[in-house]
C-alpha cells in the first residue's frame, strides 16, 4: 500500500471512530457529525468533529441537506417572523445589496424563506428559525507515521490553529506503535493540542495527551510569516488579527459544509463506475472504498477518469435488479448517502 493511500486509509478509520466514540474517555453520549477535508482559504483540517445540539441539530434540517453560505445565512438569521421590505429586515451586510437580493431568490427558489414582491419592492418572512445547533468544533489532524520531517511541518500547522483558535479543541491522531512512550510524545508539538493513538485494526484509541480549550469567543491571530533563518534569525514575524464576530461567521460556515458534506463524500471525487470500483468492510461496521485492479484502498487522486486502470462498468451490470438496481457503482453511492443521511435526524 502506498504511503499516499495509507494515509488516506488512516484518515476514514479516523472519522469512523470519531463516529462512534467521541469524545474520547467519556460517557457522555452526545449528537455528533464528522467531516473530513473541511478549512478556510488558510487551513484545511483533516477531520472535523462537530458536538451538536440535538434539539438544534433536528431543526437544522429544515432547510434542507445542502449547506447554506455566508450571503444565505445573513438572509436567513435576518429574515422577520411578518411580510418586510427586506433593506428594512436585514442589517446591511457591508457589500452591495444586489448580492443581498441573489441571496434571497435562491433562499426562495430553496424554500428555506418566504419571498414575494409587492410593487417594485421585494419583501422576505421567515418560515422557520434558524437553530443555534452547533456547541463546539474539534480538529483533528491525521498523521500515521508521524516521524520528525511530518513533525516539524505539522508544528506550525498546529501552532496557526491555536492561535487562531477557530475550533473550540485540536487534536492529532497517529496510529499505535505499541511503544512504551509512542514517539509522538517525544515532538515538539504545541502543549495546546492533544494526541489521540488509534489501533485501526480493532478501532479503539488512547488519549496520549488531553488539549487544552481554545478561546473561540476571543478575538483570533493569524500568523502570516515567521522567521526562517533559524535560532539566531532576529527578524520579526507579521500577525494579522480577526475579530471575535467575524469567528463566529466563518465557524458557522465551516459548521454548515460539514453539514453538507460529511465524510463518506470520497465517492463524490472517484469513480463508482468503474468496474474495478468497490466498497469493503472494516471493523467498526465501515466500508471504504478499493480498487479490485490496484488491489489496495486508492484515492481520489488515483480513482480518476485518467487512471490507466479506468474500464466502466458493461452496460448488462446497470440493466440487473435488486439489490445492485442501476449497477454497483449507483449502489455504492445509495449506500454511502444513505450512511450519511442517518448522522443528520429529521432529513
Amino acid at each position: 500500500m502506498s504511503r499516499y493511500s495509507a494515509e488516506f486509509n488512516f484518515e476514514l478509520r479516523t472519522c469512523r471512530w470519531a463516529e462512534r466514540e467521541w469524545p474520547p474517555d467519556s460517557d457522555d453520549d452526545r449528537s455528533t457529525l464528522v467531516a473530513r477535508q473541511l478549512g478556510t482559504k488558510h487551513r484545511r483540517w483533516d477531520t472535523l468533529v462537530l458536538e451538536c445540539d440535538p434539539v438544534g441539530l433536528r431543526e437544522r434540517a429544515n432547510f434542507g441537506p445542502k449547506r447554506l453560505d455566508g450571503d444565505l445565512l445573513h438572509v436567513v438569521k435576518n429574515a422577520p417572523t411578518e411580510w418586510a421590505y427586506y433593506r428594512d429586515a436585514v442589517p446591511h451586510p457591508g457589500y452591495p445589496w444586489r448580492y443581498v437580493r441573489e441571496a434571497i431568490h435562491r433562499a426562495d427558489d430553496r424554500g428555506i424563506v418566504d419571498a414575494r414582491r409587492a410593487g417594485n419592492r421585494i419583501q422576505i418572512r421567515r418560515k422557520w428559525s434558524y437553530p443555534d445547533w452547533v456547541d463546539r468544533i474539534v480538529a483533528i489532524e491525521n498523521k500515521p507515521d508521524l516521524d520528525a520531517s511530518a513533525a516539524r511541518s505539522l508544528e506550525a500547522q498546529l501552532e496557526y490553529d491555536v492561535a487562531m483558535a477557530l475550533s473550540d479543541e485540536t487534536w492529532v491522531a497517529t496510529e499505535q506503535t505499541g511503544a512504551p512512550v509512542e514517539p509522538v510524545l517525544l515532538e515538539g508539538l504545541p502543549t495546546e493540542v492533544g494526541v489521540i493513538v488509534l489501533d485501526t485494526e480493532t478501532l479503539s484509541a488512547d488519549v496520549e495527551w488531553y488539549p487544552r480549550s481554545l478561546a473561540v469567543s476571543d478575538p483570533g491571530t493569524r500568523i502570516l510569516e515567521r522567521p526562517s533563518g533559524g535560532d539566531h534569525d532576529g527578524s520579526a514575524a507579521r500577525f494579522d488579527s480577526i475579530s471575535a464576530d467575524e469567528k463566529a461567521e466563518i465557524r458557522l460556515e465551516i459548521a454548515e459544509r460539514a453539514y453538507e458534506r460529511g465524510w463518506r463524500s470520497f465517492v463524490d471525487t472517484m469513480r463508482p463506475d468503474c468496474r474495478f470500483f468497490g466498497l469493503r468492510s472494516h471493523a467498526g461496521n465501515q466500508l471504504v472504498p478499493y480498487c479490485d485492479a490496484i488491489d489496495e484502498c486508492q484515492t481520489a487522486t488515483a480513482c480518476s477518469g485518467s487512471c490507466p486502470e479506468f474500464e466502466p462498468e458493461p452496460p448488462a451490470w446497470r440493466m440487473r435488479g435488486w439489490p445492485i438496481d442501476g449497477g454497483p457503482g449507483a449502489r455504492c453511492r445509495r449506500l454511502l448517502a444513505d450512511r450519511r443521511e442517518r448522522r443528520r435526524p429529521g432529513l
